[in-house]
């Protein structure tokens, strides 16, 4: 009995070293706190409010790497497909989407944009990318194939005080023709047409000088390296002029006109393209894209014409789902855009579904077909190409 009450009493006295004990580091602790802010503080007699120097030694200036995101939009894609070609090889006159029977990855890219305005007139665009894209379009490149390969685009923005605003772009970027673009998300259907392949360029180097005259056109002038040249191949420059124009709410059209000496030192030839695109919303729904090419050069003194019509529309069948077919005919006349005097026709049908936001998933079919016996299928050649793709596509933007 005895043992009993010296336990109880040893509990006691523990429980009451422990209420002690923590009594004091309450007490403590609230000597050491700061006591609460007053409610209403009275201004600093300079002006400005109590407290405003405590804030501003806080932090509240931003550091130059938080203001530069701030600023700065950041943006991307990872793009990968699966293709077979029925007639069980690499298909021809096709960009990016060329590998058979096997997962590829099509393009990485991400981005960095700070635009210019009126409070911030100075501005950049830098777009890294690799993959079987990158690859191909930098395979024309004069300074050789790995010569910035991984930079799609990165010049300077400069927006001039004249008028409305005149934007000067220094650097590396996109061509300005075409009625598709490099990014897949940003076009009705995944592979790229026989327009966007064989008429015209990728990008170009040099300066570009935009004005919008009102809200309805804008036009913007040229000065380039070449065709596909960050170095250029001669001494001569290429120029070129963009229209821009939106007559009404749902119809945008575009033409472009590019000329200059792409030939190498000692050749004499001009290029011309002429490049329009037409774009119409019909409905909230349906979309309607239009697209026609002119080029012409010479070899050896003899004139080369390409050229070609694309048709396409996109209808979104619901908030996930959309269809896109397309038209394409193209005629090489001399054989200088595809080794092969040929006319060339393309139709597809693009199947889209939005798995989740910023992810598509695109289901499609096309055939090639050509007047000639050019796509080769177990070692011989006839004159259409079959194929199915799968592709997944995400992308993201901060702004």
């Amino acid at each position: 009995m005895l043992s009993v009450f010296r336990t109880r009493r040893l509990r006691l006295a523990r429980h009451a070293a422990l209420a002690a004990f923590l009594t004091v580091c309450v007490a403590g602790a609230a000597a050491a706190a700061p006591p609460p802010p007053d409610p209403d503080p009275a201004p600093d007699p300079a002006g400005a409010p109590a407290g405003a120097a405590q804030t501003a030694g806080n932090g509240a200036a931003e550091s130059p790497l938080v203001e530069f995101f701030r600023q700065t939009e950041v943006s991307g894609l990872v793009d990968a497909y699966f293709l077979w070609s029925v007639n069980g090889n690499t298909p021809q006159f096709r960009n990016f989407d060329v590998n058979h029977n096997t997962f590829s990855l099509n393009y990485g890219e991400i981005a960095f944009e700070k635009a210019a305005t009126a409070t911030s007139r100075a501005g950049f665009r830098f777009d890294f990318g690799a993959g079987d894209t990158a690859d191909m379009v930098n395979s024309f490149e004069p300074g050789g194939t790995d010569y910035l390969k991984y930079v799609q685009q990165a010049y300077i923005t400069y927006l001039a005080p004249i008028g409305s605003g005149l934007t000067i772009d220094i650097g590396k970027f996109v061509t300005p023709a075409g009625g598709e673009v490099i990014e897949n998300k940003d076009n009705f259907n995944y592979s790229r047409g026989l327009l966007f392949s064989l008429a015209i360029p990728y990008y170009h180097s040099g300066a570009r000088i935009g004005y919008a005259i009102n809200d309805a056109v804008s036009v913007t002038g040229f000065i380039l390296n070449g065709w596909n040249a960050v170095i250029d191949n001669n001494d001569a420059k290429t120029v070129g002029l963009s229209l821009a124009t939106k007559p009404t709410a749902k119809l945008g059209l575009t033409a472009n006109y590019l000329v200059g000496k792409e030939s190498l030192p000692g050749e004499d030839s001009t290029r011309n393209l002429i490049d329009i695109v037409a774009s119409y919303a019909a409905t909230d729904r349906l979309a309607v894209l239009a697209n026609f090419d002119y080029g012409r050069d010479s070899v050896e003194a003899v004139g080369v014409d390409w050229y070609g019509v694309a048709l396409g529309a996109r209808y979104q069948v619901s908030d996930r789902v959309a269809l896109a077919p397309r038209y394409e005919i193209f005629r090489d006349d001399e054989g200088f855009a595809t080794g092969t005097v040929q006319t060339l026709q393309e139709v597809t049908l693009t199947a889209e579904f939005q798995a989740a936001p910023g992810l598509l998933t695109r289901f499609e079919f096309r055939t090639d077909f050509s007047n000639e016996d050019v796509f080769e299928k177990d070692g011989r050649f006839r004159s259409t190409q079959p194929t199915l793709g799968v592709a997944f596509i995400y992308s993201f933007g901060t702004k």
